[in-house]
């Protein structure tokens, strides 16, 4: 059973893994309101102690100790570590926040949902574009959409080498794909290479769904300049999404009059303010703790991400070896 925290004023929070991303998750804690970090731990130690002295809290030796003086924790481990850490916070009866992805194979991640099922645990994956001004201000317009055009890409920064692109940068897109369509896919073309480390470095996907809306997506982190764009046409408009500038590009149709017959097409040009996308994320995690609600992305949506890329990587290696076979 989920540790009782409906009526608690404040709300203890701890953080497993505290590199590049898992240290930001342990800053946002420590600035809400009603939020107490209780500590960090990571399996490097000099790390842990890092980022503990900066946030002035404790670096915990010991995993079991953090969780036992815990509410809620994210999980920000490399992913082959997600499964482990995760199922062991959901039996002591924790909610918990998983970075993407949420795990590494679906057995893994149903295995995850269910144990949140019946601890009653709030189980939210960090797939924070969602958060994006520039998807949630747009995202009540986005009507059945015909085509979709994704570009992720980034220099190469020597992390999550454990993972490939796919895991790595595409499932924001993936997951934001599944939630404009919410159509099942019928076939998936891709193909991807390994520039600099062993895994995929970069990838060219094409997803086609039963509601006859195609998508795609190209995602590589070893490009010079990075972009985050996703193109949507639909019958009557189209959007193009900046992620990285927090702005978006709107053409829309207008129906002609008697005195002007031919259709109108008016374009705004929309900014807004920079957002904290993390921040957001954990707060709607909070949120969701707090008031016992599903959080906006849940491990159901964790999951169909991670299944998409999973089918992705498969189509990927089939394709690899048929290199290796010419």
């Amino acid at each position: 059973m989920s540790k009782k925290i409906e009526n608690l004023k404040t709300i203890k929070a701890g953080v497993i893994g505290v590199g590049h991303l898992g240290a930001y998750h342990a800053d946002k804690y420590a600035q809400l309101d009603h939020v107490e970090l209780i500590g960090v731990y990571d399996l490097d130690r000099n790390r842990a102690l890092e980022i503990a002295k900066k946030l002035s809290v404790p670096a915990f030796d010991d995993l079991d100790e953090l969780l036992s003086q815990c509410h809620v924790v994210s999980i920000s481990a490399p992913t082959s570590a997600h499964f482990e850490l995760a199922q062991k916070a959901l039996l002591q009866g924790l909610d918990i926040l998983v970075e993407k992805p949420i795990t590494t194979t679906e057995a893994e991640a149903e295995t995850l949902i269910k144990l949140a099922q019946e601890h009653k645990c709030i189980l939210q994956v960090g797939l924070l574009e969602r958060f994006n001004p520039a998807f949630t201000k747009t995202r009540k317009f986005l009507h059945n959409p015909r085509f979709i055009e994704v570009h992720r890409l980034s220099p190469f920064s020597f992390r999550s080498v454990d993972i490939d692109v796919i895991l790595d940068l595409m499932i924001h897109d993936l997951d934001l794909i599944h939630e404009i369509i919410r159509s099942p896919i019928t076939s998936i073309d891709a193909v991807g290479v390994p520039v600099i480390s062993s895994q995929t470095d970069i990838a060219n996907v094409r997803l086609h769904f039963e509601s006859g809306a195609v998508a795609n997506l190209t995602a590589s982190r070893v490009s010079l300049n990075p972009e985050r764009r996703i193109r949507i046409f639909q019958p009557d408009s189209y959007f193009s999404l900046d992620f990285g500038n927090f702005s978006a590009t709107v053409c829309k149709r207008e129906e002609g009059s008697y005195l002007e017959p031919l259709p109108k097409i008016t374009t705004k040009e929309l900014t807004f303010p920079k957002s904290d996308n993390l921040l957001l994320e954990i707060e709607d995690f909070i949120d969701a703790v707090r008031h016992r609600r599903k959080p906006i992305i849940s491990g159901d949506e964790g999951l169909l991400a991670l299944a998409t890329a999973i089918q992705i990587k498969e189509k990927i290696q089939e394709q690899q070896h048929t290199w290796k076979d010419v």
